[in-house]
């Protein structure tokens, strides 16, 4: 099987069963068809579900981590052998910018690798209540989980969700974005081409509709859910996993902050947001997405900003120097281009986005756009745009700072730009997001936990507490004969 087929991955053998038809993959640059996909079904899923749960109950996989960390850190030196072809297939499949799809190849390949050293040091811990009375407390695998994996990474958010789940010992069934089928397919050539794993540790089934979703949500035999996309989409997910009380891993939308105060460093503040704000295209959900501003300062950052963005080289993600792809679709360049044209009415327009004629006019890309706004109440303000876009803001001191950025429901990351720590550190306690990042932006590292508050989501990703999502608590009780 080849990654240009993105078949099914069911117990150790690709399928290329189509029950309900094939949909094309589109290169979002050029709208070209990449390839057709066979689409999931219903029975799929549970037959992969039935693989999972055989694998987890009758292989060595949940009791031998000596085996899961062998077999992370082969898949690690497969995905890293491998990682020019998958980036460019991911850049073509998204429109991510070919530098940055490398890059997340190779933090996948780096998260995998960690992972493969903490499945080595699971342990538990005794304690003797009374002579002889003896309690273990043993860390067991969950069992089989779902991971339900979205468009925009769909490398770093697969492993992130998958190392942890099989350094615990769990089995897990996929289920990629529609959007990103040949990515993913390609990664799971890299499992498939290992020998040492247990056939159904590893599964995939493509999408049709919900209806591999809801089985993955809603299935007797699925213990837990690690869910990355938007919180109405989350929403549903915990909704249906209440009926069988799963555990839910919910990494959702934000509304990221960048609080630029009158002693920042302008240069850095400058290129730190206008990077994190069009990461992956701006459709991530920690890029920058508000400019929050102090009085002092407010209107030489608007020039620098403005300057920045218009700066910005728009173009074919595979180009040297583009700093800009295109949108994933045409319904969300289309949804883009309205919210602009809502912000010019109901906001201060300062750049205004548009989208390329020319040579880029088959692809969907939207230019940057940034708008002035005061009212914090405002949907622009309130609801995640996704895209490259951001609201431009004004506060006077720390106080009305904290309170503009807490303003929201979301609280998946922020970022402070200063040069007095008492005035950081300050700042990070009382921000009610996951991660704050001083005086840079979008600094993700396998080995530091990443999530949000709020309706940003529930349970963290990367690092130690991410297996906590895959891992039970076992109390063993003991009395020695007398």
């Amino acid at each position: 099987m080849s990654a240009n087929k993105a078949h099914h991955y069911i117990n150790g053998e690709w399928l290329a069963d189509a029950p309900n038809g094939f949909c094309d993959s589109i290169n979002p640059a050029t709208g070209d068809v990449i390839g057709s996909v066979p689409n999931g079904s219903v029975s799929l899923a549970e037959q992969a579900v039935t693989a999972a749960r055989d694998a987890f109950e009758t292989s060595e996989w949940a009791s031998n981590p000596r085996l899961r960390a062998q077999v992370l850190l082969d898949f690690a030196d497969r995905l890293e052998a491998d990682k020019d072809r998958i980036a460019t297939l991911m850049a073509t499949e998204n429109g991510k910018v070919l530098t940055q799809a490398k890059h997340e190849v190779a933090a996948g390949f780096g998260e995998a690798r960690y992972y493969a050293g903490v499945a080595r040091n699971v342990f538990g811990r005794t304690y003797e209540s009374g002579p002889g009375k003896m309690s273990l407390m043993t860390r067991e695998p969950s069992g089989v989980v779902s991971v339900i994996v979205p468009w925009n990474a769909p490398v770093t958010l697969l492993v992130r969700s998958i190392a942890p789940a099989l350094a615990a010992g769990c089995t897990v069934v996929i289920k990629p974005a529609p959007q990103t089928p040949f990515t993913n397919a390609a990664v799971m050539e890299c499992f498939a081409a290992l020998d040492a794993l247990p056939k159904g540790v590893v599964n995939s089934v493509n999408e049709y509709g919900t209806e591999v979703g809801t089985v993955l949500s809603t299935h007797p035999e699925i213990d837990v859910i690690s869910f990355t996309g938007s919180s109405r989409t989350g929403k549903i997910i915990m909704a249906n996993a209440a009926d069988t009380v799963k555990h839910v891993s919910l990494e959702l939308g934000g509304k990221a902050p960048a609080i630029v105060f009158d002693d920042a460093d302008l240069d850095t503040a400058v290129a730190e947001i206008k990077r994190g704000s069009l990461a992956l295209n701006g459709q991530m959900c920690t890029c920058v997405s508000r400019i929050l501003v102090q009085d002092s300062v407010y209107d030489t950052m608007k020039d620098r900003m403005v300057a920045a963005y218009e700066k910005v080289r728009t173009g074919d993600p595979m180009t040297d120097g583009v700093e800009l792809g295109p949108l994933i679709d045409r319904p969300n360049q289309e949804r883009i281009l309205g919210i602009i044209e809502r912000a010019g009415v109901e906001a201060n327009m300062v750049v205004r986005g548009e989208a390329p004629k020319g040579d880029l006019a088959q692809g969907c890309y939207v230019t940057p756009t940034m708008f002035e706004i005061d009212d914090i109440s405002s949907d622009l303000v309130q609801d995640e745009l996704f895209g490259p876009i951001v609201s431009f803001e004004r506060f006077s001191d720390e106080a009305d700072a904290l309170h503009k950025a807490n303003a929201t429901r979301y609280g998946l990351a922020a970022s402070v730009y200063t040069n007095q720590l008492k005035r950081a550190m300050r700042m990070s306690r009382k921000l009610k997001f996951g991660t704050v990042w001083l005086n840079s932006h979008n600094r993700l590292l396998a080995e530091v936990e990443t999530g949000g508050y709020r309706e940003s989501g529930v349970g963290r990703l990367h690092g130690i507490e991410a297996m906590n999502d895959f891992l039970e608590t076992k109390h063993v009780y003991y009395e020695a004969e007398n």
